[in-house]
């Protein structure tokens, strides 16, 4: 059976801490869907199209990485591609308490479906996209909290945002 997992979020922007945590995830599963889907509680910065580009860009040439979106609940996006595992990241331990209930609920709701926490790396803990966000909204330089693959002057379009 294939170990198949689920990195949901938003991804406005990737991030150098997504890339970490999916590249080291991938001796865990056979294939890691990043998922990005709708959270009704964040609007949109960056257009989907350009998230999906950029993370293409990323795992380019790992054939065991893909990219989807999805609106709904992310237990039934899970069940609609077979995954049994869903990926998140811990920087902190607000983050834990966080995504241990979710995790609880999604159990509860696809018992089948186990929750995987990663630790960042400690260079990565104060990295998040809203941070990120911010520094390309006010025209800084986030060249060192994105993926190097990713061209950072294409960032630099949407500081008029």
């Amino acid at each position: 059976m294939e170990r198949n997992a689920i990195f949901p979020g938003s991804f406005d922007p990737f991030t150098i801490g997504h890339e970490s945590i999916v590249r080291r995830s991938m001796s865990l599963f056979d294939h890691v869907t990043i998922m990005i889907g709708y959270n009704s509680n964040k609007k949109p910065f960056f257009p989907l199209e350009k998230r999906i580009s950029w993370i293409n860009e990323v795992f380019k040439n790992d054939k065991n990485v893909s990219v989807q979106t999805y609106e709904g609940l992310t237990v039934d996006f899970c069940k609609k591609v077979n995954a049994k595992y869903i990926l998140r990241g811990i920087r902190t331990s607000s983050d834990f308490e966080y995504e241990r209930a979710i995790a609880q609920v999604n159990k509860q709701m696809y018992p089948e479906l186990e929750s995987v926490f990663l630790l960042t790396l400690p260079e990565h803990t104060p990295v998040n996209s809203t941070i990120v966000r911010d520094i390309i909204l006010h025209g800084g330089d986030a060249s060192r909290f994105l993926p190097k693959s990713l061209n950072p002057v294409e960032f630099k379009n949407y500081n008029a945002h």
